[in-house]
């Protein structure tokens, strides 16, 4: 990378972090309260557009509102209890995705993991085009056209602030969190405050109106009124999984920080959303095109307060809709958080390319970022920023993996009961919740299926379909790979001595060998540059990295581990190849990505041993298709262009495979 491009790319993402530092963990990992934040946010933001499109959907049966607050309330009691004993059970984080494929299996996981992803996208758009509907409150209606433009440049920003890392963009954006906080803690109460005395008289005719209204239209008409109310607001129970998918993220205790995480969100969405959600019974509020529900409310509330001449009045309100605009641009954030997590972990069980697993030097898995933010646009584009649109794709996604997460519990309280003392309120807890998440899935898609229902769907339904053919691949090229292993790996390399081995000699002709794990792809190399070169290479030095990628970095005993693993597969290289006579050593680093450090080992050992080249393996396929650039790194090529570029000789073996 250029000098110049460099200190660029610093100066906006910040320095690189040290993988092996043993505090780096506490750096970057989440207290209770920014957890709060980071993923809260997501959950608690939806207080903007989830009482707002489930109280439009009442229609004239305004007065139900008051049952929906208790639906609600009950609601997320249930799914956040659910996915605490989710964090309980899965302390390794993963959340429906992981949940789902280990208790109802594989393919189950790809349809949850890939309902959570479209979820994530969506969430960024969600929030992004819902942030600013409050702010167009205030602007003329030929503003109108520019909120696409917004919208984007706000999620450009969002992008490269994650790519700074997780808790630099979540520490930047808590004071607009406890801004939020405090101005809607204020006007719930305000509104309940100035209602007080006439409170008996709002339940009064509400209980008249639901007796008028079940006269006129049967109980049945009615019930199901008030069910596609509350499914309609299902927007306002997304979130509430995220914290059980960025368990990773907490500061240890995780476990003990995720649940504490999990009662504040529940707790401040509870009442944030219900208590706005009665506001608007309160204050008779009544739906205006062009604007929210929560700027009627609020205007309502404090749009006639005057001091002095001055419409402070209309300031606080103001202050209220930006305070949840910048709120809804945090929210965007937990689809920045967890959407490259559960893609991360999706590439390890090979469902998604390997490259999305991989973590930038800030800790970040970068790739998953700029996949999130792409399709987060393209979302904006299609539907325009349209938040009845969005909140009906965003809802189905999570309430599909909501579905398959609550089945899952289920299934495990009923199959392991003779193992769990507490298998009876555990499967009433889950057992409800599977119940009241298909039921918001299922009138969803029936209410909504010509309003963007059919497109979420589709989009799903493409991304599992492209997700098992990117499975079948990497499983094809595991079986070509396995065959190498069965022929080459002996079932226990000889070990030699090391004072029977002899120094080696600098002057003599050295073969550097990238390598990754101990296997037939690797001794395929050695035995390809014997086969080339007979009698040449005297000397061999294996060199490898091992790579932190978002499936190990969970903590120091995790990293021990990795570099312990990495370590004994280069000895058994060096033992496999002194037990034929060969003179071997080995070099070994631990980092995010493998080109960089590689290219720095082999820069070094050239000047140890200066009658050294490079040896890559890359695997060469009976006919080279345009997605293997995609689903294969292309490592060695990459270090070849960069050593070559250096005036070290590079070469690259071909490990040939037949899919």
């Amino acid at each position: 990378m250029p000098p110049e491009r460099n200190s660029l790319t610093r100066l906006v993402l910040g320095r690189p972090r040290d993988v092996k530092d043993p505090n780096v963990f506490h750096r970057v990992s989440l207290i209770a309260f920014l957890a709060w934040v980071g993923l809260g946010a997501d959950g608690l933001s939806s207080s903007a557009y989830g009482p707002d499109e489930a109280f439009r959907a009442l229609g004239s049966h305004r007065s139900l509102a008051i049952v929906l607050v208790a639906m609600t309330a009950v609601t997320i009691a249930v799914i956040s209890i659910a996915y605490s004993n989710l964090i309980e059970h899965f302390p390794g984080g993963g959340g429906g995705y992981l949940v789902a494929t280990k208790l109802l299996g594989r393919k189950a996981g790809v349809v949850s993991g890939c309902a959570l992803l479209v979820d994530y996208v969506l969430t960024i758009t969600v929030s992004i085009a819902s942030a600013c509907d409050q702010i167009w409150n205030f602007l003329s209606p030929g503003m109108a056209r520019y909120k696409v433009f917004a919208e984007i440049a706000v999620l450009l920003f969002l992008i490269v602030l994650n790519l700074r890392g997780v808790k630099e963009s979540v520490t930047i954006l808590a004071p607009i969190f406890i801004v939020f906080i405090g101005t809607h803690a204020f006007a719930i109460l305000y509104s309940f405050a100035i209602h007080l005395g006439g409170l008996p008289e709002v339940f009064t005719g509400a209980a008249r109106d639901f007796h008028t209204s079940k006269a006129t239209l049967g109980f049945w008409p009615l019930a199901f009124i008030l069910l596609k109310a509350y499914s309609m607001g299902g927007g306002t129970y997304t979130g509430i999984e995220a914290v059980s998918n960025g368990v990773t993220m907490l500061r240890e205790p995780r476990v003990k920080t995720g649940k504490r995480t999990m009662f504040l969100m529940a707790a401040s969405l509870a009442f944030t959303a219900g208590g706005i959600l009665f506001g608007y019974v309160l204050v008779g509020a009544r739906p205006h095109e062009g604007k929210t529900m929560n700027f009627v409310l609020f205007d309502a509330l404090f749009g006639h307060w005057k001091l002095g001449g001055f419409a402070v009045g209309t300031a606080f309100v103001l202050t209220l809709l930006l305070a949840e605009a910048a709120l809804l641009f945090v929210g965007a954030q937990t689809g920045f958080l967890d959407g490259p997590r559960v893609l991360g972990n999706m590439a390890l069980d090979s469902w998604m390319p390997h490259r999305f697993s991989q973590l930038s030097d800030r800790l970040v898995t970068q790739n998953g970022v700029f996949l999130m933010g792409l399709a987060a646009i393209a979302a904006l584009l299609y539907t325009g920023g349209d938040i009845t649109m969005l909140v009906v794709m965003y809802s189905i996604n999570v309430f599909i993996t909501f579905s398959l997460t609550e089945l899952g519990m289920a299934r495990h309280w009923i199959v392991d009961r003779h193992k769990e003392p507490r298998w009876k309120s555990q499967l009433a807890i889950h057992g409800t919740g599977l119940v009241l998440c298909l039921t918001i899935l299922c009138i969803t898609l029936y209410e909504k299926f010509a309003e963007g229902g059919w497109m979420t769907s589709l989009v799903t339904s493409a991304t599992i379909f492209v997700c098992f053919l990117i499975r079948r691949h990497y499983e094809s090229v595991q079986r070509d790979l396995k065959r190498l292993d069965d022929i080459l790996v002996p079932i226990a390399p000889v070990r030699v001595p090391d004072e029977a081995v002899k120094e080696m000699d600098h002057s003599l002709p050295t073969a550097i060998l990238t390598v990754d794990r101990f296997s037939g792809y690797g001794l395929h190399q050695i035995l390809s540059i014997h086969m080339l070169f007979p009698g040449y290479y005297k000397n061999l030095i294996f060199v490898s990295v091992a790579v932190v990628d978002s499936g190990n970095f969970k903590g120091s005993a995790e990293m021990e581990s990795l570099e312990s693993d990495a370590r004994e597969n280069l000895e058994k290289y060096v033992a496999w190849c002194r037990a034929k006579g060969w003179n071997a050593g080995y070099r070994l680093a631990v980092a995010t990505e493998a080109v960089d450090k590689v290219v720095e080992i082999c820069r070094e050992l050239r000047g140890e041993f200066p009658r050294s080249v490079v040896f890559s393996g890359k695997l060469v396929f009976a006919k080279e298709e345009w997605y293997h650039r995609l689903l294969h790194n292309e490592t060695a090529m990459a270090i070849q262009r960069r050593l070559q570029f250096e005036g070290v000789q590079s070469i690259v073996l071909p490990v040939r495979v037949a899919v």
